[in-house]
């Protein structure tokens, strides 16, 4: 227990954002491809974007000592690795929700910094991987996966990741085992899951750099509520990305992502196996368009 309270002291924002930084650039090599620029579209928004900043500069009468400041602030963001980390907390959800208006299914939420594609696959009724003192409430998730019509999707798959105790992510932070809770599972034939874990804690976000500088001045707070990040998909159909959210959190309101919703907020019962907790949540995925 103490070895994980050191690791937790040790995790610093510069080392998980270059982390971050690292796995989106990976990422978007490998989705990029060869795609062509569409230079209408980038003229549109790149052109709004601007104008939005310059509007700022008018309106508010933004002073020289405050335009130098804002491009240290920039630079500094870089050199953190923390664009990641800026544009998931505070773009992201407006993102997603224009992405996601048209679907009949599940409400989905913003992925995060802190995703990992290929973790282990395991069957529908598996444990999560875990150190053996792993801290934390035992925590049961059970699921059903179907399409908006009802139809139980038995090839469907689950990715799930959260934060520790701590509030630590597994190959963002020091010390932890690569895959510690993280992992894909495959559903049954009926499209169920039955996957135990940890109640994952409230957290932070990482202070020690630009992101840090940013909630100080502006007098925010850092904190996020305590959820479970899950990927739900299924051949045929859109992939549905969300976290899930425990009631009672005192940050479910004022969530410095703006990532909770209603829709995705759990409902935890005492488990019937009499450790810890259960709940089931099930999801509906939209036919791909």
């Amino acid at each position: 227990m103490a070895t994980h309270h050191t690791q937790a002291s040790e995790a610093r924002a510069a080392d998980s954002g270059a982390q971050a930084s690292a796995r989106f650039k990976d990422r978007a090599a490998a989705h990029r491809g060869d795609q062509p620029v569409d230079h209408e579209r980038v003229n549109l928004l790149a052109g709004k974007a601007i104008k939005a900043l310059t509007d700022i500069v008018y309106e508010d009468k933004v002073s020289y000592e405050e335009y130098n400041a804002l491009k240290s602030w920039l630079i500094k963001v870089g050199e953190d690795g923390e664009w990641p980390l800026f544009l998931d907390v505070w773009i992201e959800h407006a993102v997603e929700d224009v992405a996601t208006e048209h679907r009949e299914g599940s409400k989905g939420t913003i992925e995060g910094p802190y995703y990992v594609e290929d973790s282990p696959e395991y069957e529908w009724d598996a444990k999560i991987p875990m150190r053996e003192d792993e801290p934390g409430t035992p925590f049961r998730f059970k699921s059903k996966v179907t399409a908006v019509d009802g139809t139980p999707l038995s090839n469907a798959k689950i990715e799930m990741w959260h934060a520790d105790e701590y509030g630590l992510y597994s190959q963002f932070a020091p010390g932890i085992p690569e895959w510690n809770l993280r992992a894909s599972f495959l559903a049954n034939e009926d499209g169920e899951f039955d996957i135990k874990t940890i109640r994952p804690a409230p957290y932070q976000i990482p202070t020690e750099g630009a992101c840090g500088q940013l909630i100080e001045a502006a007098g925010w707070h850092a904190w996020r509520p305590a959820h479970i990040h899950v990927k739900v998909s299924a051949p045929g159909y859109e992939l549905l990305t969300a976290q899930l959210y425990f009631p009672g959190d005192e940050h479910n309101d004022d969530d410095i992502a703006s990532a909770v919703k209603p829709e995705l907020m759990l409902d935890p019962k005492p488990s019937s196996d009499g450790e810890g907790e259960e709940v089931q949540y099930d999801f509906v995925l939209d036919p791909e368009r």
